[in-house]
């Protein structure tokens, strides 16, 4: 049994050092900076997708809202840019200068109060994962407390991105609107528009990923990690054995919120703008999938999910532009049906078991090899005395 639990350990260390080979080498040395920077937006998507797989997969529950907290966390960052892009110099010819222009548009004179803490990137960054975080526990703590879970839940989180989408449409002038927060140039005086840039924020968001990833596999390993898998399977008996079920339950909903909160951050990074488009239902459900195709209960399969979807996604825009949401939808349902398990059960249903017979038959061989010198031995030593 230690055999195996080492082997599977080492299973779990090679396939993130695979996932970090490509990430970190492959991709940079064959593909040109316009597809790196695709490949780094498909990654903050990522973020969701891991968090999903320690909600979904180890919590069990079903989360049809992150979108949510991966706008609020791209939101936070698009604050603290377009602050910085408004200074009175660059926004002079408005009506009022050093405000947003969408503000001025909408003949706003002063700054928002809740605009005021993002000039300050320390705080800032401390809001793209604390503001996720803290929607999540109003929001968890208000359902999983009255035993709200399930399907239930579910709805009440599409409920949650539906009104925050026409919120942040609704209030333009504090907002953006539609929109949203554009023409974002500059971070602390850094062009994050040129090729370098895009570089650095690549690797940037490879290794938080990674980093996201090694804490993810590290709580899975831990008691909290068992308490989750059985509070998925068996809820109740938990809940007899004494634990506090629903605390366990906001933990998870507030660590896949504070990892799609990064993911946003970075996005907005990479892309130089943020809208409400990335917030609602429609977004939401496809980082459902994502975690879906890639194997709920792989971390590292729901990257590789991520990208298999997104680039899926360009791949067929750009080639089949009258037809590509039907590939879309044939190449999930395909996947899906093919391998109910995701991408990670390719390897746990077909692969792991050949090589655990390939195994068993090796060492059944060298067991035989090693005892028949012993037999042929003993047979000489009795034809001899015979």
């Amino acid at each position: 049994m230690n055999a195996i639990k080492q082997w599977i350990g080492r299973y779990q260390l090679v396939s993130l050092l695979i996932l970090s080979a490509l990430l970190l080498l492959v991709l940079p040395m064959t593909l040109d900076i316009f597809r790196l920077n695709l490949i780094g937006k498909y990654l903050c998507y990522a973020f969701v997708a891991v968090g999903l797989v320690m909600l979904w997969g180890y919590g069990g529950i079903l989360s049809l809202g992150q979108g949510v907290f991966f706008g609020l966390g791209g939101y936070a960052m698009a604050m603290f840019l377009k602050l910085e892009a408004s200074d009175p110099e660059a926004t002079k010819i408005q009506s009022t200068p050093g405000i947003p222009d969408f503000m001025d548009w909408n003949q706003i004179t002063e700054l928002p109060w809740i605009w005021l803490p993002f000039k300050s990137l320390p705080l800032a960054l401390i809001a793209v994962i604390l503001v996720p975080m803290a929607l999540a526990w109003l929001v968890s703590y208000a359902m999983f407390k009255r035993r709200v879970s399930g399907v239930y839940f579910a709805i009440i989180t599409q409920a949650v991105a539906l009104i925050l989408t026409v919120l942040i449409i609704g209030q333009q002038g504090y907002t953006g609107g539609v929109n949203g927060i554009t023409d974002l140039k500059t971070l602390l005086g850094w062009d994050i528009r040129t090729d370098e840039a895009k570089h650095i924020l690549y690797f940037v968001c490879c290794a938080l990923l990674i980093g996201a990833i090694v804490l993810c596999r590290w709580i899975q390993t831990s008691k909290l990690g068992t308490l989750l898998l059985a509070m998925r399977d068996k809820e109740d008996r938990v809940r007899f054995s004494g634990y506090d079920v629903a605390s366990f339950q906001i933990f998870a909903f507030c660590l896949a919120a504070a990892l799609s909160g990064i993911g946003g951050a970075l996005f907005t990074l990479q892309v130089g703008f943020m809208s409400p488009s990335f917030v609602g239902i429609v977004p939401s459900i496809e980082m459902v999938i994502y975690a879906a195709v890639g194997g709920r209960m792989s971390l590292v399969g729901a990257v590789y999910g991520t990208l298999l979807i997104n680039a899926g996604k360009t791949a067929f825009s750009e080639s089949f532009p009258d037809a590509w949401l039907f590939l879309m939808a044939a190449l999930f349902i395909g996947v899906t049906m093919a391998f109910p398990m995701g991408l990670a059960g390719v390897w746990e249903e077909h692969i792991k078991p050949r090589l655990f017979r390939r195994r068993a038959a090796t060492a059944v061989a060298k067991a035989e090899a090693d005892s028949a010198p012993a037999t042929t031995a003993r047979d000489a030593k009795e034809g001899s005395a015979a």
